[in-house]
């Protein structure tokens, strides 16, 4: 599996607003911003990352995640503190 399917699969089954998912072989990070994660427990958020990717983690083509969500006006924050 590609960082490139992995972003697909979560555009296609998430209401996000921004992807990036980097990684090689089955080692992905992924950075997901989207308003749908205002007011979620870091859990939730995590819950809904891994849901639309679970076939692909119980076959093992994704066997590391690293996930951080972000709404628009952390992702906003976040970005401008670390110069991006």
């Amino acid at each position: 599996m590609t960082a490139c399917e992995v972003k697909a699969v979560l555009m296609k089954a998430l209401a996000l607003s921004e992807a990036y998912v980097r990684g090689e072989g089955s080692h992905f990070q992924v950075i997901a911003v989207s308003e749908q994660f205002a007011g979620m427990s870091r859990v939730k958020k995590q819950q809904t990352i891994y849901i639309p990717l679970m076939e692909y983690i119980l076959d093992n083509r994704i066997h590391a995640l690293s996930i951080k969500t972000y709404t628009p006006d952390e992702w906003q924050r976040n970005r401008k503190l670390n110069g991006v």
